[in-house]
């Protein structure tokens, strides 16, 4: 079946490890102290009508995205229910979508009303059947090897690398978040806080030659500053007075210089998150889960982007725990409506913001799962359907081609792994578009892109 809407100043890492090695400096605990440190300095810059934000929600671990997105049309859930035996959900039970599809395709589960009303209402999208892929790929190639295929192909590490990389035929140490970050840098250069924001820690999503993202936390006002002996604030003002101070020191050693410089940065960029955060609330209640908690630390930090005086931002959200080789059916009862309700909340805060248009959430996991059942369960396999919400998402449409999911079907590689008929180039090379990068610049972003896309046409898929 298919939905057929289809220069910067200042020493650079790579500059600052080639001096590093004339000190005798190794690279490796110099790459950890830098990525612990949480700074990402100088990525932001003034508040304008154009500011926009893209939100990442990371299922690591696999979710079984042929059990949340479903077709409901008879042959097609013939052949579901063929291929998923005692993993298929009943038709009745199946929540139906309607949106621009029309009513009769495809239904979701029946644990995401709010994922329902979101994409009937034109607010969300599928993007069917996406995957990490090298170059366009059929089952003769997989078959007889002629297909280059990504590295690490059903293998957890490996693909949450590619997801995050969009380099498959490669492991590659920089994100294409990273990656947007060093080329809008120029745009973005005013805030000690980066414009690429984690709730999941350092990541390679959004860590790039230039640059790496700013670690918050979903307490209070998300910052982690510099504090000493508790309960005492005079001690602990005189305590990071001293180490500022410190820090300020110009040091002979490039190490040592180094060092202070990112310590004293991070400690400004600490205290001026918590400080823009501090004025913001919302009043959208969001559920005590920690997907709800950490969308609800991304509304108020996009609430204080004027304090930050940043136009530009993205975020990292990984809700693990989707390897379901056992109790998949009832593991996913329990986690698909908290992925549901989060974005039903998170949606209306951006509404009470007055920032709908101006943020798109999507999805991403390390891969599908088989369509076939290992007695409970399912394993680890590789085309998957994800969403995209936003205002500015064409929304109730499922995007790309949804597959026949009859078994031995053209793009099972067997036991319904599935060949995904749309690369995470073509679905992130869309969001890149949308959160301002120039196409010129899409094949340094993601450098595989020219063999899915034409750089200059139409947008890839065409859910924005």
């Amino acid at each position: 079946m298919k939905a057929e809407n289809k220069q910067q100043t200042g020493c650079s890492r790579r500059q600052f490890l080639g001096q590093a090695s004339c000190a005798a400096i190794t690279a490796s605990p110099l790459l950890s102290t830098l990525f612990n440190l949480k700074m990402a300095g100088n990525l932001s810059a003034a508040p304008g009508e154009d500011y926009r934000a893209l939100v990442c929600i990371f299922l690591a671990g696999g979710n079984d995205s042929f059990n949340m997105l479903i077709p409901t049309e008879a042959s097609s859930y013939g052949g579901y229910t063929a291929a998923r035996s005692n993993l298929a959900l009943t038709r009745e039970s199946i929540l139906p979508l309607s949106g621009k599809d029309g009513a009769g395709h495809y239904g979701v589960h029946p644990g995401m009303p709010e994922v329902q009303s979101l994409y009937n209402s034109e607010k969300l999208a599928f993007v069917a059947n996406v995957g990490t892929l090298v170059e366009p790929t059929n089952l003769a190639g997989f078959n007889n090897n002629s297909a280059r295929l990504p590295v690490g192909l059903f293998s957890h590490s490996d693909q949450i690398m590619h997801w995050q990389t969009s380099i498959p035929d490669q492991r590659s140490p920089y994100g294409w978040a990273g990656r947007m970050a060093d080329i809008l840098h120029a745009e973005n250069n005013t805030s000690p806080v980066s414009m690429n924001i984690s709730l999941a820690g350092t990541n390679t999503f959004q860590s790039g030659q230039n640059s790496v993202s700013y670690d918050i936390t979903q307490d209070g006002n998300g910052s982690v500053v510099m504090e000493s002996f508790p309960g005492n604030a005079t001690y602990a003002e005189i305590s990071k007075t001293a180490v500022k101070s410190l820090m300020d020191i110009q040091y002979k050693n490039l190490f040592q210089k180094t060092f202070a410089t990112i310590n004293s940065r991070s400690i400004d960029a600490a205290q001026s998150f918590a400080d823009a955060v501090s004025e913001i609330s919302v009043k959208t209640a969001f559920s005590p889960t920690a997907l709800s908690q950490s969308l609800k630390m991304v509304a108020r930090t996009i609430g204080a982007r004027k304090n930050l005086t940043t136009k530009r931002q993205t975020f990292f959200i990984m809700y693990g725990g989707w390897d379901h080789h056992d109790e998949l059916l009832n593991s996913h009862a329990a986690m698909l409506p908290v992925v549901s309700k989060a974005m039903g909340e998170f949606d209306r805060s951006l509404t009470e913001l007055g920032v709908s248009n101006q943020v798109t959430t999507f999805t991403a996991s390390d891969f599908a799962r088989t369509l076939s059942s290992n007695g409970r369960g399912s394993d680890h396999a590789w085309g998957s359907n994800q969403m995209v919400m936003g205002g500015a998402v064409r929304g109730g449409t499922v995007y790309g081609e949804y597959p026949d999911l009859t078994p031995k079907n053209p793009l099972d590689t067997g036991r319904g792994r599935l060949i995904p008929t749309t690369s995470t180039d073509e679905y992130f090379a869309e969001l890149a578009l949308w959160f301002g990068v120039q196409p010129g610049d899409l094949p340094s972003v993601f450098p595989n892109l020219n063999r899915f896309y034409t750089v200059g046409s139409e947008n890839p898929i065409g859910f924005l």
